[in-house]
């Protein structure tokens, strides 16, 4: 998940890195970085191009996976995710660009993988973003990339969304439904993709991870401060520390006190140029 909104550069900014970093990375991300980070080595590659890179959950994964002279080149066109990726620091060298997914920097036919965790759902113009991803890959490269199935299929997202509408029955918030988990149809994205120049058929396959958290609170503060959902949320009159203690409160009714875990789904996408 990164920094390519429509409406500008603005939407993980603030607070915003830190908390997603140190809240949504371990309870939502890193399951399917390592997966993704497998994934990507198998194809043997010798230079791999990451776009919506946000703070490095899936850079780290796979600078851990990959041979060290595979040449690792990250971006993101939000530079506060950067700094903060980049002050996490990786296990190995890796070259961090500020760049945007729809204009990429790089030279037609320069990497072997293009990949992308969570980033997709973002882009204003998915078309577009595929298409640069094509123009970068090289005759018989790959594009690797997740999307979160719909929203009812991951449970603390659904739960914090559930909550929200509860507290808001007026104007409830619905980013997430909208955007992180309004990008599920297979159909939509191998024609989107077929759009952009991708010829050969995509293979879409659904994964189902556990999300752990260690308490209520812990998706809660992720959710609502963590994410752009926070924007939707700000302008309500009603402060941020009180609507997160209502949706811990509304989480604690559905899972427990305690540590809890939440079924998550998401589609991998695997293409061939």
């Amino acid at each position: 998940m990164d920094g390519n909104l429509s409406g500008g550069d603005t939407a993980f900014a603030g607070s915003i890195p830190e908390v997603y970093e140190r809240f949504m990375g371990p309870m939502i991300f890193e399951p399917y970085a390592g997966h993704l980070a497998a994934r990507v080595d198998d194809l043997k590659p010798r230079r791999v191009l990451e776009v919506a890179a946000g703070t490095g959950i899936l850079t780290r994964a796979l600078a851990r996976r990959l041979a060290r002279d595979v040449a690792l080149v990250a971006t993101d066109l939000n530079e506060a995710m950067l700094k903060e990726a980049a002050r996490i620091g990786t296990p190995r060298p890796v070259e961090w660009r500020q760049a945007d997914a729809l204009h990429l920097p790089f030279p037609d036919a320069s990497f072997d993988v293009v990949a992308c965790q969570f980033g997709v759902m973002f882009f204003p113009d998915k078309v577009q973003a595929f298409s640069q991803a094509w123009r970068v890959l090289r005759p018989g490269g790959h594009f690797v990339f997740n999307t979160w199935d719909r929203l009812e299929r991951n449970a603390f997202a659904s739960g914090v969304t559930r909550a929200l509408e509860d507290l808001f029955p007026d104007a409830p918030p619905r980013f997430m439904a909208r955007v992180p988990h309004g990008y599920h149809d297979p159909d939509r994205i191998a024609e989107d993709l077929r759009h952009a120049g991708f010829t050969k058929t995509p293979h879409l396959a659904l994964r189902q991870e556990v999300s752990h958290a260690d308490s209520p609170r812990m998706p809660a503060v992720a959710f609502c401060q963590g994410t752009p959902l926070r924007h939707e949320l700000e302008p309500r009159g009603v402060a941020l520390v009180d609507i997160t203690d209502v949706v811990t409160e509304a989480l604690a009714r559905e899972f427990g006190n305690g540590s809890i875990r939440g079924e998550m789904n998401a589609f991998v996408v695997h293409v061939e140029k």
